[in-house]
């Protein structure tokens, strides 16, 4: 089994809400819970954080966790990704959203496992949502898949047209092998990314394919500070569950 690096990227300044990394969730910073969580993967060699501020870096540095300055011009926390795994030399790389609180570790474990794979160059999550209510949410990313599995299309549409047994949710945490992630991070925006602004779209758009992972586990990305409302309510319940 080839071991891979986790990547966290964390910025600061997101326009919905400023500061997100270091908002606490049952008084731990966010960043904390999305590292500790991680940690616990089996086929990651190393977990690191990648920001763009020193607010951050202070913050991981008091916390014992591992943190790379990342350059302020960067677009994208793919981009973020890239620049710290060419540093680190990693040949196979996760990118670990750090608004995913609750996210479960076997889910990081089934993108490394997927990526043993040598012709798989990008791989993702994706879990089946039964919700009526969730399939009209555009902020609940749609994904469509072909036989084996692999990603047709992305979309905060609801798709497909009629998902009468449920519909498969996107999960934006992405592995990759190093030398695709560069490859990728080297190509222009694309015209559908712009459109439904789904960065993955760009690979789609570009003939590389990507190997969709189904996983039981669900997350709750913090968006916005009432999403942390949402995710202790959920921790709690787990913990008195």
């Amino acid at each position: 089994m080839k071991l891979a690096t986790g990547i966290i990227p964390a910025r600061y300044g997101s326009t919905r809400f400023s500061g997100k990394p270091l908002a606490l969730i049952l008084g731990k910073p966010m960043i904390q819970m999305v590292y500790e969580r991680s940690k616990r993967a089996k086929f990651l060699e190393e977990v690191i954080v990648a920001t763009d501020d020193d607010r951050i870096m202070n913050a991981c540095a008091g916390l014992g966790i591992p943190a790379r300055l990342t350059s302020r011009s960067l677009g994208s926390g793919t981009e973020r990704v890239a620049e710290v795994a060419r540093e680190l030399g990693s040949s196979l790389v996760v990118n670990i959203q750090g608004d995913e609180p609750v996210l479960d570790p076997a889910m990081i474990d089934a993108l490394v496992e997927a990526l043993q794979d040598e012709s798989i160059l990008m791989a993702s999550l994706m879990t089946r949502i039964k919700d009526p209510a969730a399939f009209n949410d555009r902020n609940r990313v749609k994904v469509v898949v072909d036989k084996d599995g692999f990603a047709l299309y992305f979309s905060r549409a609801p798709i497909p047209y009629q998902a009468k047994e449920g519909f498969f949710q996107h999960i934006g945490i992405y592995g990759f092998k190093a030398e695709f992630l560069f490859r990728f991070c080297g190509l222009p925006p694309s015209g559908l990314e712009k459109a439904e602004n789904l960065e993955q779209l760009r690979a789609l758009e570009n003939g590389y394919r990507i190997k969709m992972i189904e996983t039981p586990h669900s997350t709750l990305s913090v968006d916005s500070p009432r999403d942390i409302i949402e995710v202790e309510k959920l921790l709690r319940k787990k913990r008195h569950g």
